[in-house]
Formats: C-alpha cells, structure tokens, sequence
C-alpha cells in the first residue's frame, strides 16, 4: 500500500527508453485513467480547484463527438468534427488518440510537450486504450489506474448520469470487465468510493509527491 489504504503499487522501476527528453528535470506526466463512469472528471475538477505544490497543467484533449450537457469547449474537452479530427491526427498532432463507442479522442502532443518544457507536470486523462498508447511512447510516465468500489457502483453511476442511450450504456457496461482487468498494467490503482472524489485526489496528490521525492531528477522523453 501507498500512502493509505485506497492505493496499491503495482509495478516496479522506472522504464528504459532511448528518446530524446522534452521535460524539465523533474516535471512529469501523470495519466488518470480507469473504466467509463467511474468518476474520473469529478476528481479532476476536485484537483484543478487546488493550489499544487509544483506548477501542473491539466491536458485538455480533443473528442470527435458534441458536447454533453454541462460540458464546456476547450475546458473540458476542444469539441471538433470528425473531419477536423481526422486532419489533425493526420498531420500528426496527437501524442494518442483512441476510438471508443464509435467516437474519437485525442491527446494533443504540443501541450504535452510544452508544459514539460516549462517545468510543469502535467495531468492527463484518458481511457485505458488510451493509457495503453500512452504507455507505449511515453514509458516514464506515471499510470494511475481509478477503480470502483464495486461493479454494482460503477453500474448505477452510469446510470445515475444519464449521458447515454440504453444502447450505449449496455455497450459501456460490457466493456467494464475488460477495462477492469488492465489494472495490472499501471503503476497504481485507487479506488474511488462513491460520494468521496475528495478522498480520491487526495490519494493521487500523494502519489505525485511519493514520484516526485523518488525520481527528482526524472525527464520525460517522447
């Protein structure tokens, strides 16, 4: 356990890459990621209303898709058609990009890129496929896995709000085991009881600073 007991370590070692570095010494890339309704942009708005302890950038990626009720373009997401979607990937601009329920999501690199550049971590966001791409080019990153406390939890939270047709909640139901079943693949798992997102960000704040006393001298390379 790290840190209290809502966070298991599951691997081991920083990873080897021979790629030039982009990042400040110190500054990292943390990824948040886990099964669809599991809460994730309700901890991200949680840590974005603090004040960090180093300088943090929150990625705000791209979705072929239109905004849901509630959601702001270019806060939450940039809300872009498939077409410009499709050109931006083309011209090579996402550092990942992943195709889920027939919509497309993508990391813009130069964000990435540059508040490395200046020092700051930067926090990202993304579903496993995603992670996985993420994983693959960026092997230092740091991979936090957000679990519920049970599958009956996750269902209801689906349920409860309401962004999908019954039709694409039975597929996001289906893929909930496959996602669940990555968590061996990050560095972390926390798991994230409902109605305490509080308690969640606080486990990944202490998973930031544990990386950051471990590896000061880390430089992402990409």
């Amino acid at each position: 356990m790290e840190d209290g007991t809502n966070t298991l370590r599951v691997a081991t070692g920083p990873a080897v890459t021979t790629r030039p570095a982009v990042g400040a010494p110190g500054a990292m890339l943390v990824v948040i990621s886990g099964p669809s309704g599991v809460g994730k942009d309700t901890i991200l708005k949680v840590l974005k209303a603090r004040v960090p302890v180093a300088p943090r950038h929150y990625v705000v990626t791209f979705k072929s898709r239109d905004p849901r009720p509630g959601e702001e373009d270019g806060v939450d997401y940039h809300f872009v058609g498939s077409d410009r979607f499709g050109a931006l990937h083309a011209a090579d601009a996402f550092l990942e990009t992943a195709e889920v329920y027939g919509q497309w999501s993508g990391t813009p690199t130069d964000q990435v890129v540059e508040a490395l550049g200046d020092g700051k971590d930067v926090v990202l966001k993304v579903d496993v496929q995603g992670a996985r791409s993420v994983r693959r080019k960026v092997p230092d990153a740091v991979m936090v896995f957000v679990a519920p406390e049970s599958r009956e939890a996750l269902r209801r939270q689906l349920i409860d709000r309401n962004t999908e047709s019954p039709e694409q909640l039975k597929r996001r139901l289906e893929a909930v085991d496959e996602e669940m079943a990555a968590q061996p693949e990050f560095d972390y798992v926390v798991i994230n009881h409902s109605g305490r997102p509080t308690e969640t960000a606080d486990e990944i704040e202490r998973i930031i600073a544990s990386e950051h006393r471990g590896r000061a001298d880390r430089q992402i390379r990409l």
